[in-house]
């Protein structure tokens, strides 16, 4: 057999295996198992030099391989894991913890989800499946003195997490890094977003999150990386006396131009907003550590082939 023709095979079998949801992780037991559906993400291209991404911020790239959720969390999810923490999800400081989703169905993405909320969403996807904790909470879980602290020497995210919330540069990477470029938009072919395709402007039917992957895939496999609700990531900022976290992509109440990579809004973590959401990151698994390579390049292949025909 030509080397050709096995690669080509490879290239097949890795594509079908995305598209068979392989890449599903499953968590929780009983009545109240759910999956978290994920897409490599290879760390194998960069820019050259730094792109200005938002102000205060130059996207450099990601060397290491990681995924990305391919939805943003949803209010079933969400539930299940309360349902499974089996002690209510708060802490300090308390209004962090004081609302809870308004938004309604079980595939709509949870909102009013504060950044502390989001970090022990992903804790407890770490320690209920046998790994590292991402983040360093003290005090009793499920108590008001539950406190958000950082690892020595001072991190937040422990190296050996599973699973985590996207720091700025992977989230961005995943949704406009194209191979090549950095796009202005997270479309296949850098298109401008339309409103079929995803959920922002408040217009029409628009008057809140949508079902996650009502809309079009985007760039990268994810989708409403750009609307639907804006989502927290792991970057931590200072400004005026305040911790602040990067929220990106906007939401269903957002202008066309919060959609894009060069905006880059913040938020104080404790807040729970009408408008916010998250999804999860995670390091490969194992055997998609030894397939990723084949993962890439079939993605790569078939994103090529998409834009080519758009």
């Amino acid at each position: 057999m030509s080397t050709h023709k096995l690669s080509s095979m490879i290239l097949v079998a890795a594509v079908v295996l995305v598209a068979n949801g392989a890449m599903a992780d499953t968590f929780g037991t009983g009545d109240n198992v759910f999956n978290i559906d994920f897409v490599p993400i290879s760390g194998a291209t960069n820019p050259s030099s730094g792109i200005p991404a938002g102000s205060g911020f130059t996207f450099t790239g990601v060397s290491h391989d990681y995924r990305m959720g391919t939805y943003e969390i949803t209010n079933d999810q969400w539930n299940r894991f309360k349902n499974n923490l089996g002690v209510p999800v708060t802490g300090n400081p308390s209004t962090a913890y004081d609302n809870s989703s308004s938004s309604t169905g079980a595939s709509v993405p949870t909102n009013y989800v504060s950044w502390y909320e989001a970090a022990q969403f992903v804790n407890w996807l770490n320690t209920s499946t046998g790994h590292q904790a991402a983040y360093n909470f003290t005090g009793t879980q499920g108590t008001s003195d539950y406190t958000l602290a950082t690892w020595s020497p001072g991190l937040y995210r422990n190296e050996n997490a599973m699973y985590f919330l996207p720091n700025e540069d992977e989230w961005v990477k995943a949704a406009y890094w194209n191979g090549t470029s950095l796009q202005t938009y997270a479309s296949i072919g850098d298109v401008t977003p339309t409103q079929a395709g995803w959920n922002y402007g408040q217009t029409g039917t628009h008057t809140g999150p949508w079902a996650v992957g009502s809309g079009s895939q985007e760039l990268n496999d994810t989708y409403d990386m750009m609307g639907n609700v804006s989502e927290w990531s792991e970057t931590w900022l200072f400004s005026v006396g305040y911790d602040r976290y990067v929220d990106r992509g906007g939401a269903y109440n957002s202008a066309l131009s919060v959609l894009a990579s060069s905006t880059r809004p913040s938020l104080t973590p404790e807040i729970e907003g009408v408008s916010v959401g998250f999804r999860v990151a995670s390091v490969p698994e194992p055997i998609s550590m030894v397939m990723l390579g084949c993962l890439g390049a079939g993605m790569v292949a078939a994103r090529k082939l998409r834009r080519q025909r758009s």
